[in-house]
C-alpha cells in the first residue's frame, strides 16, 4: 500500500466481483462439510459416551486433544499425507469441531430431569423412543449452542486453510499481506466475519423454529 493510496479500492472489487463470489462459495462450502460431518461423528462418540460411561473422559480428551493442536502444526502433519486438498482442510476443520459439540450434546442429554425420563418409561416408551422423543428434543437448546460456537469457529479457521490452497475467504487475506494491498485484506477479513455473523443468525432462527416451548417459557 502506497502513501495517499485509498484504503479501500471498489474499482477492485468491482472488478473481482465473480473471484469474491466464487470464494464466498468456497467458505461456505468448506464451513458446512465440516460441521456436518463433525455432528455426524460427535453425535456418534456422544452417544457411546452416554450408554458407557467409561468411555467418557477417554473420548472427550482425545477430541481435546485435537482441539488444541495448532492448525498449521495439524495441516503440516496431514499435508505429505493427503496433499493440498480439500480432505486435508476438512481433517483438521473436522477435527476442531468434536470437543465443541461432543460436550455439548452430552450436557445437553444429561441434564434432562430425571423425573422426565421415569415418567416417560412409566408411559411404556422404550430407551430408544426416550431418547428420540424425549431427551433430544429437550436438549435441542444447548446441542445448538455449540452447534453456532463450532460453526463460528470453522468459518474462522476456515481462512487458515488459505495457506493449503483452500482457504475461501482466506485467499484474500493471504493475498493482500503477500502483496501488502489492504482492500483484498479486508474483503477477506470483513467477509469472514460478516459470514460468520449471519450464519449465527441463521442458527439461531433454526433453533427457535425447532423449540418453540423456549420462546413459551
Amino acid at each position: 500500500m502506497t502513501p495517499g493510496e485509498p484504503l479501500i479500492r471498489w474499482d477492485w472489487i468491482a472488478s473481482h466481483a465473480g473471484e469474491i463470489s466464487l470464494r464466498i462459495g468456497e467458505h461456505l462450502e468448506l464451513t458446512v462439510i465440516a460441521v456436518v460431518v463433525g455432528l455426524v461423528i460427535a453425535f456418534g462418540l456422544a452417544f457411546v459416551a452416554l450408554r458407557l460411561p467409561a468411555l467418557s473422559a477417554p473420548i472427550t480428551g482425545t477430541a481435546g486433544i485435537l482441539y488444541t493442536i495448532p492448525s498449521l502444526a495439524l495441516f503440516a502433519f496431514l499435508v505429505p499425507h493427503t496433499g493440498l486438498s480439500v480432505l486435508t482442510a476438512e481433517i483438521g476443520l473436522v477435527s476442531y469441531t468434536l470437543l465443541i459439540l461432543i460436550r455439548n450434546i452430552i450436557s445437553g442429554i444429561r441434564g434432562v430431569p430425571s423425573d422426565v425420563r421415569d415418567a416417560a418409561l412409566g408411559m411404556g416408551y422404550t430407551p430408544q423412543q426416550i431418547l428420540w422423543r424425549i431427551e433430544l428434543p429437550l436438549a435441542l437448546a444447548v446441542i445448538f449452542a455449540g452447534i453456532r460456537v463450532a460453526t463460528i469457529t470453522t468459518i474462522g479457521l476456515v481462512t487458515v486453510t488459505a495457506l493449503i490452497g483452500q482457504g475461501g475467504l482466506g485467499y484474500f487475506i493471504l493475498l493482500g499481506i503477500q502483496l501488502f494491498f489492504s482492500t483484498p485484506l479486508l474483503v477477506g477479513a470483513l467477509g469472514s466475519i460478516t459470514f460468520a455473523v449471519v450464519a449465527d443468525g441463521a442458527l439461531v432462527l433454526v433453533q427457535r423454529a425447532l423449540t418453540p416451548w423456549t420462546r413459551l417459557r
